[in-house]
């Protein structure tokens, strides 16, 4: 290449400056693959956190203890925000008149979410059973509370005055405990369901005050 002089004296040959050459950056497989994995958990968080707050609605709870077999009461829960309870299955708030009424299949501990399958429809009295009520003293209840599901024995006592139709010492029949009240005289009302078998034994038993309770098996 030549250049010419302000002089005018002539060209005079001059070192051309190459071009530079721009290197294209390598991009590592690796990062690439790791960029796109960050992107799609990064997507997955977002989703995860919209589905959450869409989750979130009013649901049942506990609010007092209910033993099995109890009947449940509005006074018994209590409406609780929850996020993301879908998962749970709790019963929503909006379904409290279904739940009010049925009977608990299980204990029910304060501070937990319902769920369908600790309440029942089923009736503590089975097929073949009847139900009595036993007026009892309180130091013939062998708990302080007998709760509904518990299984008791009712052993026949010893009859002063017997004769061959009473029932011998120490007959057993098993019941199961539907409710236990306790009247102004501080006695106790035992209801029991009872095979239907063995209910005129047992009635004639109560009727002459020779029956002992034994709890075998707590609910």
């Amino acid at each position: 290449m030549s250049l010419a002089t302000r002089n005018g004296t002539g060209s005079v040959d001059a070192p051309v400056t190459p071009p530079k050459v721009v290197r294209q950056r390598r991009v590592r497989p690796g990062l690439l693959g790791l960029a796109v994995l960050l992107i799609a958990l990064g997507g997955l968080g977002a989703a995860f956190a919209v589905t959450s707050v869409r989750a979130t609605g009013s649901y049942l709870a506990v609010a007092r203890p209910v033993e099995v077999g109890r009947q449940i009461s509005a006074a018994d829960l209590v409406t609780v925000q929850v996020a993301g309870g879908q998962g749970l299955r709790p019963v929503p708030a909006g379904r409290l008149d279904e739940v009010v009424g049925r009977r608990a299949a299980v204990a029910l501990v304060p501070g937990t979410l319902l769920t369908l399958a600790q309440i029942t429809d089923d009736p503590l009295l089975g097929p073949g059973q009847q139900q009595i009520a036993l007026g009892l003293k309180t130091a013939q209840v062998p708990a302080r509370q007998l709760h509904p599901g518990d299984k008791v024995l009712l052993v026949s006592t010893p009859d002063d005055n017997a004769d061959g139709n009473a029932a011998a010492p120490g007959t057993r029949f098993s019941a199961i405990v539907i409710d236990m009240v306790s009247p102004a005289n501080d006695d106790k009302v035992l209801y029991l369901a009872l095979p239907v078998r063995d209910v005129p034994a047992v009635v004639a038993l109560a009727a002459q005050e020779r029956i002992a309770v034994v709890l075998t098996e707590a609910a």
